[in-house]
Order: structure tokens, then C-alpha cells, then sequence
């Protein structure tokens, strides 16, 4: 009888250390994945300037104060990410604490721009809940044409020359730190990657 009961205490602790090992298994695949997609941009929406591309320039008045380039070469060097944003989208006033955060990590080469367009008011109204008022506010439907936004929250990411860095929608904080790790790798999109891992694959196929 003992052992009978040695015998299936010491099966039950080869099953543990088999899911254990399964386990780890499983959380490097993860890991491997999670690296794999780390650089990959935000999805992007067909029309308006393409990534690499000279973004058209608008020289925009902004409700909070002032005037604004958006677009062309920046005089104090730094990149532009753009914010496209309703007040009656809860998503994007959700990803607004994301937008503020990542605007101070990057205070020294970005700046941040919020657009959208529509009643004044409304938009006034949503600046002050939000606590928007230090950022600059542009209301230009001409803007989001000019950068294919359909859909939003929507996200564009300029160069200091002008360029498209990167774009996409951004409905979560990765998706905004995406679009910064695209333009440094220049992966602009989950397109982009799929298209060239398509590319490789078949090259391989093709060598084989």
C-alpha cells in the first residue's frame, strides 16, 4: 500500500514539474512574440499622406491660444505627433491621460497637437474638463483630409523635415508608443511588417 502511495506521489510531482516546464516554455514563446511585435506601428488607414512621405503644411489658429505649424520644418527641431479627437468619442477622451503622459517623457523632441473640428463650443467645452488648455488646439477638417482620418482616435507622428514618421489608430498606450518605436525602426505599420515578413518568407521559399 505505500507504496502504491510513493508511486503516485512521485507521478504527481513528474506532472507538476512537466507543466512547470510548459510553462516556462510557454511565457518565453510570449516573450519572443512580445518582442517581435514590439516595433510595429499602429494600424494604419488607406488614404492621406503615405509614411516617408512630405506631409502637407497648415499654418492653423489654435483655440486655446495663438497659432500653429503643423507640418514642414519644425524651427526647434522636434517632432510633431498629432491627435485627432472628438469630444463625442469616449475613446479618445480615454487615451487623453496616455497622450499627456507620453507628451512629458518626450517634451524635449516631441510636441503635441490636438485636432479635430466641429462646434467651437463643444470642443472648448471638452479642453476645459480635460485640462487641455496648455496644449495647442487646431480645428481643421482640411488637416484630417490630408492624413486619410477616418476613424478615431487617430494618431500622426511628423519629423522634424516634415515627413510622416508613422500613423495609425491608437486606442491604447503601446499603440502610441508604436508609432515612436516605427519611426526610429522604420516599421511604420502592422502592414508594413506583415508585408515584409511576406517578402522574407517567400525570398526564403524561393532560395530553397
Amino acid at each position: 500500500m505505500n507504496e502504491v502511495f510513493l508511486a503516485a506521489f512521485a507521478l504527481q510531482w513528474v506532472a507538476v514539474a512537466a507543466l512547470a516546464l510548459m510553462m516556462v516554455g510557454l511565457l518565453r514563446q510570449v516573450g519572443m512574440l512580445h518582442e517581435r511585435l514590439g516595433p510595429v506601428g499602429a494600424l494604419t488607414l488607406s488614404g492621406g499622406a503615405k509614411v516617408g512621405e512630405i506631409a502637407p503644411a497648415f499654418e492653423l489658429p489654435s483655440i486655446t491660444g495663438g497659432d500653429v505649424r503643423v507640418g514642414g520644418i519644425a524651427a526647434d527641431g522636434r517632432s510633431t505627433l498629432v491627435f485627432f479627437l472628438s469630444p463625442t468619442c469616449p475613446v479618445c477622451k480615454s487615451m487623453l491621460p496616455v497622450l499627456l503622459s507620453v507628451s512629458r517623457e518626450n517634451a524635449d523632441t516631441t510636441r503635441l497637437v490636438f485636432a479635430s473640428d466641429g462646434d467651437e463650443a463643444a470642443q472648448m467645452k471638452m479642453i476645459l474638463q480635460q485640462k487641455l488648455g496648455d496644449y495647442p488646439f487646431v480645428l481643421s477638417t482640411d488637416l484630417g483630409r490630408a492624413h486619410g482620418v477616418g476613424k478615431l482616435p487617430y494618431a500622426v507622428l511628423l519629423g522634424p523635415d516634415g515627413r510622416v514618421a508613422s500613423k495609425g489608430l491608437v486606442n491604447n498606450r503601446e499603440h502610441v508608443e508604436s508609432l515612436f518605436e516605427a519611426e526610429r525602426t522604420g516599421i511604420a505599420s502592422i502592414q508594413d511588417y506583415m508585408a515584409r515578413r511576406e517578402a522574407s518568407a517567400a525570398t526564403t521559399g524561393a532560395a530553397q
